[in-house]
């Protein structure tokens, strides 16, 4: 029940939202900028029509799992992208208008002479200009239009466009001096789905092995679909060639996928997934552990269910070299205290696109990229795909490539 009222509330709060900003963009860009009658209608009914759906595409998605409804989503969310940048840049057009016309008025009061004591004198109120007023409400929308189309065409071309390789050394405790350079490509957040489909990943898989991996780990939001669907474009990590192999654990999105399906799916694709567990990576005179739990979010979705650390290292030496994979950075702290030396994360896209950026910069402590305390290091991917908006500005896909250092 508590679940189900906290969607409510959200689906009210940004229902209300989503209708205000919808009402406002159809004045400015519709109502201000011209009497047409058939071309205010358009704009209403456009402005109606995309404001309703992005009201339903959240839940429609979540309900009606169907591939068709999901790719009119995504295409939904994109308007959502460039709505906001709309609304930023008519906001800053309009306060720079705004700030332009107090200097002039304050220049004016200043060169107007000095009135004799005890006159009174009323400024003249100047008259309304409607053709010099649309004049300038037609350039605001139009530079408005360019800067947010601008805008999202660059993170559109980002979020598509190949992912970037960030390479990181870490001083792993405990790691030996044999297995010093050992290489992990941290691939997270794929999110392959009626959008990101086979020609992304197996550019993707092309790309991990130019890099000539020991060891490929995968933490979570793989997919946003069910495996008959999506089954054959996932199967490009069969092709993808480690000395050690392939290690995935669960994010949030593989619950609502049916999690269990997935990962019996990615073992028969040569994927290992490591469900609250660990195995010994190297030979015996050499190795390290490697740890896996499920998602976070997931201690909510019923029992056996979720992130279990505890269970993950029992029957583990503390004293051995330990990398843990987890979808969220969250207990990152409480891990190291427990051992492990690194810990692999993603989840928060690094906000995905401004200006929810700042929004989870302001959120999670650890966001995005390489944080160490005390000797353990925490690396928290910015993600492989995208989720929702087809954006990426401010936050761009990556590949991870970790090395080990003794």
């Amino acid at each position: 029940m508590d679940s189900l009222a906290r969607f409510v509330v959200f689906a009210v709060l940004t229902g209300v939202l989503t209708v205000g900003v919808h009402i406002y963009l159809y004045r400015r860009l519709f109502a201000d900028t011209s009497e047409n009658r058939m071309w205010r209608r358009v704009g209403m009914g456009a402005m109606t029509l995309l404001g309703t759906l992005l009201v339903l595409s959240f839940s429609v998605t979540r309900f009606l799992p169907m591939d068709f409804t999901f790719a009119v989503a995504t295409g939904v969310w994109l308007w959502m992208g460039t709505s906001l940048y709309l609304l930023f840049a008519l906001g800053f057009i309009g306060g720079a208008r705004s700030l332009t016309r107090r200097l002039a008025r304050t220049k004016a009061t200043a060169a107007l002479p000095a009135s004799p004591v005890g006159a009174v004198e009323l400024a003249p109120v100047p008259a309304v200009n409607v053709e010099r007023r649309r004049f300038l409400a037609r350039a605001s929308a139009g530079g408005a239009a360019l800067a947010a189309g601008g805008l999202s065409s660059y993170g559109m071309w980002n979020a598509f466009h190949p992912p970037v390789v960030n390479e990181v050394a870490v001083r792993l405790p405990g790691l030996p001096r044999a297995l010093d350079g050992y290489t992990i490509v941290h691939l997270s957040d794929i999110h392959v789905g009626p959008i990101i489909q086979r020609r992304f990943m197996d550019e993707l898989v092309a790309r991990c092995n130019a890099l000539h991996p020991d060891l490929v780990a995968i933490t979570g939001d793989l997919v946003d679909g069910k495996v008959p669907s999506l089954g054959p474009a996932v199967a490009a990590l069969r092709e993808l060639r480690t000395r050690d192999g392939t290690y995935f654990v669960t994010g949030n999105h593989e619950y609502y996928w049916d999690a269990h399906s997935w990962a019996g799916a990615l073992e028969g694709m040569g994927v290992q997934v490591l469900r609250n567990r660990h195995v010994r990576i190297g030979d015996a005179a050499d190795s390290f552990d490697l740890v896996g739990v499920d998602d976070w979010a997931a201690r909510n979705m019923g029992p056996g269910r979720g992130y279990d650390l505890e269970a993950a290292l029992a029957g583990r030496q503390p004293d051995r070299a330990s990398v843990l994979l987890a979808h969220q950075p969250a207990n990152w702290r409480e891990a190291a205290q427990a051992g492990m030396g690194l810990q692999l994360s993603g989840h928060t896209h690094g906000g995905q696109f401004f200006p929810f950026t700042l929004a989870v910069s302001a959120i999670w402590e650890h966001d995005a990229g390489h944080y160490e305390e005390n000797g353990k290091h925490l690396y928290v991917s910015q993600g492989t795909g995208f989720w929702g908006p087809p954006l990426r500005v401010g936050s761009g896909p990556e590949i991870v490539k970790v090395t080990l250092l003794a």
